[in-house]
């Protein structure tokens, strides 16, 4: 049993968001953009297993706003900005300045500036773990040796050192993420490391940034060091989101003097093992999981085990993905079915926590792990959209918009059997029942209602289905269609 804090409090605004993910050089290259004399990039659209520079922006990203505000997103999660000697970025080389190649930190200002007058919120990859063969600090130590001051910046293990000219005889020697050579791990124990992270940290909040991913943070295994990370955050902006990238349960990370929330790979494991159970693609191994076929009592024991180990504040601020830049996309993992991928989505927009949509899901692109999970999105070729299905997304974040208990209700499963799962969001005078069937022939169920206060309550559909009246705490016949989800609310249609 974890025992909660009463302090912890998340930032309220994360409760009520809808995430989009980009990564940048993927997303949407500017016309503005006019990119520096003697730069090419790859073709758009160009085969992601290339590697390659495409030439996605920040300004690209502004230009696509009006797109993301009708899909009804209002915050931004995007994969590292800064500069860096790589397409995803995770090799910084400078922390202080956005890559040229994305516009610099003039786009990001002007990114900022417009997504926060439409009040959408931008949190940024913070990859402070390690660095690149090309940060000022290591590049110091291969220019300067064993004369370097910044020599325990890292940890070295001899000389000359090989960054680049390394095999099984001659290894790298010195520390680095994964040993692989192009990712020198920090010496987090250096108090001139720390200052630089932390001032890191504070600049882009004092920039105007609404919060942090954190790339592995597990592999800064300093709790007093992320104590102070949360210090000098929440000191910039109290209600600024820090996000950490764990892969399994987070319960000491999570008490209130760490993060706010992880990326809940936990639940997307429970989404596609119920909602994909019928066509998973045992191919899926990103975080070295397996994900494994569920029924509706396996669902609930899954989700109500992920309830009781955080207090509400934490549950409500998770970081709900259903897959990312690490891994294969949703519609890949679940064997191409769509309506996997569907029912997937709306039990994102119904359950507590802050739903994450990765760009180009919502118009079917799909990509196995990585790197075939990150292609390029189709701007300028509409007939590779699945307009439908964008239609789809853009119901289901509205729904969630609409409703503020889907957003914040106490939820309370009412029903797990076999192919059906439903429970009720409660918040105030408002209730929501959700009732998800993934079977392939259409259910009709009888729901007990927790609350004998609701009786002769009259629900209206909010997502298929018809009106009903509660009868003796029961709300009775509820028809949900194959492979659909029926919501019904105490609001108003």
């Amino acid at each position: 049993m974890t025992v909660h804090k009463a302090s912890i409090h998340t930032p309220d605004w994360v409760k009520n968001a809808v995430f989009y993910q980009i990564f940048p050089d993927r997303f949407a290259r500017s016309a503005r953009s006019a990119p520096m004399p003697g730069v090419t990039f790859k073709p758009w659209g160009s085969p992601p297993e290339d590697q390659g520079f495409q030439g996605g922006d920040l300004r690209g990203i502004v230009d696509r706003l009006d797109y993301l505000q009708s899909l009804g997103v209002n915050a931004l999660y995007l994969n590292p900005i800064f500069a860096s000697a790589s397409n995803h970025r995770y090799h910084t080389f400078d922390y202080m300045q956005v890559d040229p190649l994305l516009g610099g930190n003039a786009a990001l200002r002007e990114l900022l500036d417009a997504a926060h007058a439409r009040g959408i919120k931008v949190v940024l990859d913070g990859v402070f773990n390690h660095a690149s063969r090309g940060f000022w600090a290591f590049h110091h130590i291969l220019e300067c040796g064993g004369n370097s001051p910044y020599l325990d910046w890292f940890t070295i293990h001899g000389w000359p050192l090989r960054p680049y000219q390394h095999d099984a005889d001659n290894p790298i020697n010195y520390d680095a993420w994964w040993n692989i050579a192009a990712l020198p791990k920090f010496n987090i124990k250096n108090e001139g490391v720390r200052q630089h992270l932390l001032e890191v940290a504070r600049y882009w909040i004092d920039f105007g940034i609404d919060g942090w991913r954190l790339d592995v943070p597990e592999e800064i295994d300093d709790a007093p060091f992320w104590q102070e990370f949360r210090r000098t955050v929440k000191e910039g902006n109290p209600d600024a989101y820090i996000v950490g990238e764990i892969w399994h349960e987070a319960r000491e990370w999570l008490l209130g003097d760490r993060f706010d929330a992880v990326m809940n790979y936990v639940f997307s494991r429970l989404a596609l093992g119920f909602f994909g159970a019928e066509t998973l693609n045992t191919d899926y191994r990103p975080g070295g999981y397996t994900l494994v076929e569920l029924d509706a009592r396996d669902l609930a024991a899954g989700i109500h085990h992920m309830f009781s180990i955080y207090s509400r504040e934490v549950a409500q601020a998770q970081l709900n993905l259903m897959d990312s830049h690490d891994t294969a996309r949703t519609l890949w993992t679940v064997g191409e079915d769509e309506s996997a991928l569907r029912l997937c989505t709306l039990f994102q927009m119904t359950m507590p926590g802050a739903p994450c949509i990765y760009y180009g899901d919502e118009i079917g692109m799909t990509g196995a792990n990585d790197p075939f999970c990150r292609a390029a999105f189709p701007w300028d070729d509409e007939s590779q959209w699945n307009q439908p299905l964008l239609d789809f997304h853009r119901r289901a974040i509205a729904l969630r918009h609409r409703h503020p208990a889907l957003r914040t209700g106490v939820f309370t499963v009412l029903h797990a059997q076999k192919d059906i799962f439903a429970f009720e969001r409660r918040l105030g005078d408002e209730v929501a029942i959700v009732v998800f069937n993934r079977g392939r022939l259409p259910a009709t169920i009888d729901l007990h209602l927790p609350t004998a206060a609701d009786e002769g309550r009259l629900f209206h559909p909010a997502w298929n289905g018809a009106a009903r009246q509660v009868a003796g705490q029961w709300l009775s016949s509820i028809e949900t269609p194959a492979r659909a989800a029926v919501v019904l609310t105490t609001t108003s249609p």
